[in-house]
C-alpha cells in the first residue's frame, strides 16, 4: 500500500480532530484537516477509489471511525437588535427579513412562497415542500400585513404587465404544468417575490419570471446587519433562530415551536433551551449575588 495511503489511515485513527495531518507522497507538504465533514468526504472518497474503481480491498479500516461534529450554539439576535437592523432595511428585503423573523421561515422557503399559500384574513403562511419535504403552517405577523398588501398589490399589477408582453409566469412545480397548463398564467399561482427579470425556459422556449434570488435578501440583510453595528455575525439564518428563542422566553410550548419550525425531532428544537440558558437545572451565576 502507498506510504500516503498508511498516512491517510493513520490521520484517521487520531482523536484530536485538530491534529490530523496527511502526509502526501512522502514530502514535506502536510495538510491539516479540521472539519469532521472535510475528514469524513474524504475517507469515503478513499473506501470508494479502492472498492469500486480499483477493485482492491484497501485493509485495516475496521478500527476507523467516522469524525463526529462538534454541537454549535446558534447565534440569536436580541429584540433591540431585530428592531435596529430591520429599520436599516428597506422595500422588499425588509418585508422578507420581517416574514423570516416574524414566521420563523428558512430564507429558501422565504423567496419561494407562492400567492396562493399567503393567507392574511386568516393570519397565517403555508409552507409548501419544506425541508424533508413536509408542508407546515406558520404564523403571519401582523406587523408585516400592511407592507404585504401594498407589496402584493405591486406584484399583481407588474404580473397583469408581464402577460400582456407575453411573458407566461412562474414555473410550476413538479408535473403540475401538464396537469394545469394554463395555471402558469394565474395570479394564485404566482411568487409573492418574483425576481427583478425574465428568463428563457430551456424545455419550452417560453418565457418565465422566477422568484427572488436568496443571495439578493442576503446581501441586504448582512450590510444592514453591518451599517447597525451589531457586533454579532448575524445572517438571515439568525431571524429563524430569533424566533423561537423569542417564543421560548414568552413562554410558548417547545412542542409547538417543533411545529412551527419544521423539526422532525424535539431534539433538535431543544437547543433553543441551551441558548436560553433555561436547560437542566437553570443555574444562576454565583457572581450575580454579590
Amino acid at each position: 500500500m502507498p506510504a500516503r495511503i498508511r498516512g491517510f489511515q493513520q490521520a484517521l485513527r487520531s482523536n484530536d480532530a485538530t491534529s490530523k495531518r496527511v502526509a502526501y507522497d512522502g514530502a514535506s507538504c502536510q495538510a491539516l484537516i479540521r472539519c469532521a465533514s472535510t475528514q469524513n468526504q474524504a475517507l469515503h472518497a478513499l473506501l470508494f477509489l479502492y472498492r469500486h474503481v480499483l477493485g482492491r480491498s484497501i485493509g485495516l479500516v475496521d478500527d476507523i471511525t467516522p469524525a463526529k461534529r462538534g454541537r454549535r450554539l446558534p447565534t440569536v439576535l436580541a429584540f433591540g437588535e431585530v428592531r435596529t437592523i430591520l429599520s436599516r432595511m428597506r422595500e422588499v428585503p425588509r418585508l422578507c427579513a420581517s416574514l423570516m423573523y416574524g414566521s420563523g421561515l428558512r430564507v429558501s422557503e422565504c423567496t419561494q412562497l407562492r400567492v396562493k399559500d399567503v393567507d392574511v384574513e386568516r393570519g397565517e403562511i403555508l409552507v409548501r415542500c419544506g425541508k424533508g419535504d413536509r408542508d407546515r403552517r406558520v404564523p403571519l405577523p401582523r406587523m408585516a400585513v400592511p407592507a404585504l398588501r401594498v407589496h402584493l398589490e405591486r406584484t399583481r399589477r407588474a404580473f397583469e404587465r408581464d402577460l400582456r408582453a407575453g411573458v407566461s409566469g412562474a414555473p410550476l412545480p413538479n408535473a403540475l404544468a401538464r396537469k394545469l397548463p394554463s395555471a402558469s398564467r394565474d395570479w394564485c399561482w404566482q411568487y409573492v417575490f418574483p425576481a427583478a427579470r425574465v428568463y428563457v425556459e430551456n424545455a419550452t422556449g417560453k418565457r418565465r419570471r422566477h422568484h427572488l434570488h436568496e443571495t439578493a435578501s442576503q446581501r441586504a440583510f448582512t450590510a444592514a446587519a453591518r451599517s447597525s453595528g451589531v457586533s454579532k455575525r448575524a445572517t438571515c439564518h439568525s431571524l429563524r433562530h430569533s424566533f423561537a428563542t423569542h417564543l421560548l422566553e414568552s413562554g410558548a410550548d417547545i412542542r409547538t415551536i417543533q411545529q412551527i419550525l419544521g423539526h422532525t425531532s424535539v431534539q433538535t428544537t431543544m437547543i433553543y433551551t441551551h441558548v436560553l440558558n433555561r436547560g437542566g437545572l437553570g443555574v444562576q451565576s454565583p457572581a450575580d449575588k454579590l
